[in-house]
């Protein structure tokens, strides 16, 4: 049938089973949102208050739900506002099709108004990226776009269509999901990108050769990372963990895919893991890493991690295998069925005296909990009291982010949404907002810091429009608190550009966009709040007054062993 490009990129999004879109309106992307109009009633779109808070949003829906996001856009500075939140879902593995218009075709090339080269820009931080210029090319250009963005290991992707293509007439006929040709423009780039978009078969002699390994093993460690949160593997992986009776480690973006309350997690790992953790990978003499990029803030001294151990890296990306660290074997595939194959040839492993070794190191950092003052462990100790337990929690980027892994149990991939990779202050609030879309029957918490806070508290605009019953617990200490930590113990307390010289009065900020706004600075103060905030079914803001000097404890400087804590 023939009908408009806009309307065909309509139908495709409906084919692949979109029913929310995140975005933001413009001049070159005007007749897709016109075609939205006629679909209003079987596609939501969610209006964010800027660009960057509807890629955050778009990402959180995909990591909260397990869904591809869709985010939309407009020419010129409405797509180069996309390209944080593109970063940050590309570091993290997130799917997101990130769809963008230009100027029309005559236009091209002529440093048209709001004319850029989004494809160019974005080409590093994607997956996959094309310019569409017909319209008998969008129905292609889209149903590869989902496939890329899910497939393997995920990422986004980005489309920029011509504004002349999406008002132009062509054929559409509808397909199923995972039903589409490479065609015309699209083939060459298609081929060069991506050979293949199925995630490989384990090797079997891979995957026996390991469950020699575990057999021999005397003290081994696992490590639990993002590829087992992205692969739904935690049932998996739990029933791993508990075969070869080994401890666990979370990396910041394995957070839910290993319960946190299991006997056998140790915690986080890394620059503020836990004692347990680092000192048990120290000491392992076998290292098995799920879907782990052993970045620099887990492996911070690549040449000592694991220096006793056996290491062996899983993982879909054949690329991450030795980039970082050595690896003595490795398996190339997806975590869940890497993890299938072991479980179903393992024979259960007792290793009593080496977990008694590991958890004689601490598992958590023990704060005093004299004086009057408000501290994060109090802060995190009421939200597991009071919070429901399957609470979602998105975080934003510094100490507050470190707090919340530290002190909170994840126990379901997408329960935590953090930028672990790229690091983006102003992530959370826009996750949050895609998390409470994507699941409307659960409680979203968005934990923030002053510093991350005042990048992107505009979205409280789209809380609050929304009607979004989110709560945004705020740790405020008037600093860039992390910077600050960073500056005390290595800068010898030149404290430049950190300390927050301009107060603001969060509780008015959340009464000037119509929600509850809340001061503390006790706990009995904070768990009356939060009680109040969960109750009253709109969006809240908790100001948690905490001390300057709070610090994120363990600390190992990067580039260090990991076991040389400047703060225990």
């Amino acid at each position: 049938m023939k009908m408009t490009g806009a309307n065909i990129l309509v139908e495709c999004l409906l084919e692949h089973g979109v029913d929310t879109v995140f975005g933001y309106p413009g001049g070159t992307i005007l007749n897709v949102y016109d075609a939205l109009y006629d679909y209003r009633d079987r596609i939501r779109h969610v209006r964010t208050v800027h660009e960057q808070g509807a890629a955050h949003a778009a990402d959180g829906y995909a990591r909260s739900t397990g869904k591809v996001g869709v985010c939309l856009a407009t020419s010129g500075p409405g797509a180069t506002n996309l390209v944080t939140g593109i970063a940050t879902a590309y570091m993290d593995s997130s799917p997101v099709v990130f769809i963008t218009c230009n100027v029309g075709r005559h236009l091209i090339g002529k440093d048209s108004f709001q004319e850029v080269d989004i494809t160019g820009i974005s080409m590093p931080i994607t997956k996959w990226n094309c310019m569409v210029t017909s319209a008998d090319d969008i129905a292609d250009a889209v149903r590869e776009a989902f496939a890329i963005a899910r497939s393997g290991r995920p990422g986004p992707v980005l489309i920029d269509i011509l504004k002349n293509a999406t008002a132009e007439e062509a054929d559409y006929a509808p397909l199923a999901p995972g039903e589409h040709r490479s065609a015309g423009s699209l083939g060459a780039l298609v081929a060069r990108v991506s050979p293949s978009l199925a995630a490989p078969e384990p090797d079997i002699a891979d995957i026996e050769r390991l469950v020699e390994m575990v057999g021999r093993a005397e003290k081994p460690f696992l490590i639990c990372g993002g590829g087992v949160v992205r692969a739904r593997a935690q049932s998996e992986f739990e029933t791993f963990a508990a075969c070869v009776d080994a401890p666990v480690a979370i990396t910041v973006m394995g957070g839910g895919g290993f319960p946190g309350d299991n006997p056998l997690s140790t915690g986080m790992i890394g620059m503020h893991g836990s004692q347990a953790s680092n000192m048990a990978v120290d000491h392992c003499d076998l290292l098995i890493a799920i879907g782990c990029r052993f970045s620099d803030r887990v492996a911070l001294d690549p040449k000592s991690f694991a220096a006793q151990a056996k290491i062996v890296h899983i993982d879909i990306d054949r690329a991450e295998i030795n980039k970082n660290v050595h690896a003595d074997h490795h398996i190339v595939g997806d975590a869940k069925r890497v993890l299938e194959l072991l479980n179903a040839r393992l024979t259960r492993q007792k290793h009593t005296q080496w977990k008694e070794h590991v958890f004689s190191y601490p598992r958590e950092t023990e704060y005093s909990l004299a004086g009057d003052h408000l501290t994060p462990k109090q802060i995190s100790d009421a939200i597991s009291r009071i919070a429901p337990p399957d609470t979602m929690i998105a975080t934003d980027v510094g100490q507050h982010q470190m707090w919340a892994i530290q002190h909170l149990h994840y126990d379901y991939p997408g329960q935590l949404l953090t930028s672990g990779g790229f690091g983006a202050m102003g992530f959370g609030l826009g996750a949050a907002i895609g998390a409470q879309v994507g699941n409307p029957g659960k409680t979203v918490l968005h934990i923030t810091g002053d510093g991350s806070f005042r990048m992107n508290c505009h979205e409280l605009a789209t809380v609050s429009g929304c009607g979004l019953p989110i709560v945004t617990v705020l740790f405020n200490n008037n600093t860039l608190g992390m910077v600050r930590q960073w500056q005390t113990l290595i800068y010898h307390e030149r404290y430049s550009e950190t300390d927050m010289l301009s107060r603001v009065d969060y509780v008015k900020l959340a009464e000037a966009y119509g929600l509850s706004g809340f001061r503390v600075s006790d706990v009995a103060g904070f768990e009356a709040a939060l009680r109040t905030a969960l109750a009253c079914g709109h969006g809240c803001v908790i100001e948690c007054v905490i001390d300057i000097d709070e610090k994120v404890r363990p600390m190992v400087p990067g580039g260090k062993h990991i076991t040389q804590f400047l703060l225990e």
